[in-house]
């Protein structure tokens, strides 16, 4: 599984999370500046995360309007572990897991 990581200038922990929840890679965009609003979404993506703490928030309104047109499951979540980890439980394309902060 693939995922769209958007915000959060550095991820530190998150990829480790994400390994855990089963998307074996990840696309990051920090999306501070502008011109990621018009970038297209990278096709081979399952699931978007937003980090919505650290990003501009246009582009908040326009990846969510892109997820559900492309029908692509996108979750919002603050840039911290438990935060992640407790939307990514609600997600059913992520595998459960025991990840204890």
């Amino acid at each position: 599984m693939t995922a769209l990581v958007v915000g959060g200038d550095k991820l530190g922990n998150i990829p480790n999370l994400l390994e855990i929840n089963g998307i074996e890679d990840y696309i990051h965009w920090t999306g501070r500046k502008k011109g990621l609003r018009k970038k297209q979404l990278p096709k081979n993506i399952d699931l978007i995360i937003v980090l919505y703490d650290y990003v501009e928030h246009n582009l908040t309104k326009i990846i969510k309007k892109h997820s559900k047109t492309l029908n692509i499951p996108c979750i919002f979540s603050k840039r911290g572990c438990s935060d992640l980890h407790c939307q990514l439980n609600k997600c059913n394309l992520c595998k459960k897991c025991d990840y204890i902060n």
